[in-house]
């Protein structure tokens, strides 16, 4: 079976099993959330897809513009779980647990889009 390149890169692994345990948190929530923010919560989670579509990217301004994106919604994701918190819809563990998850995605992805930037700053 072929592997290909974004299933090799750590930023990836970690955003996958950040978005499993988004799903997972998610499906405990009251059933009147599920537009408020699991919709959201789900979408933002999409943090590997759009790693995976940034590597297959030809030119380093669209990895670039795809690290971006699941950047920013990584950081939209942990925004929503704060309110989750404040709600009481995760636990103070859980909230922490996630933050433990996104931390290195954060810095594998601004690693990522600085190496696929067309003027990198090095």
């Amino acid at each position: 079976m072929h592997i290909y390149s974004f299933e090799r890169l750590e930023v990836w692994k970690l955003a996958k099993d950040l978005c499993v345990y988004i799903y997972k948190l998610t499906s405990r929530f009251p059933s009147d959330e599920k537009f408020g923010l699991v919709s959201p919560m789900r979408r933002a989670a999409s943090i590997a897809s759009n790693t995976a579509e940034g590597s297959s990217r030809m030119s380093k301004k669209e990895q670039s513009h795809f690290y971006t994106i699941a950047f920013t919604s990584t950081i939209d994701l942990l925004n929503q779980l704060i309110i989750s918190d404040a709600l009481l819809f995760i636990s103070v563990n859980e909230r922490c647990e996630s933050r433990m998850k996104i931390e290195p995605i954060t810095k594998g992805l601004s690693s990522l889009k600085l190496f696929s930037s067309p003027n990198p700053k090095l």
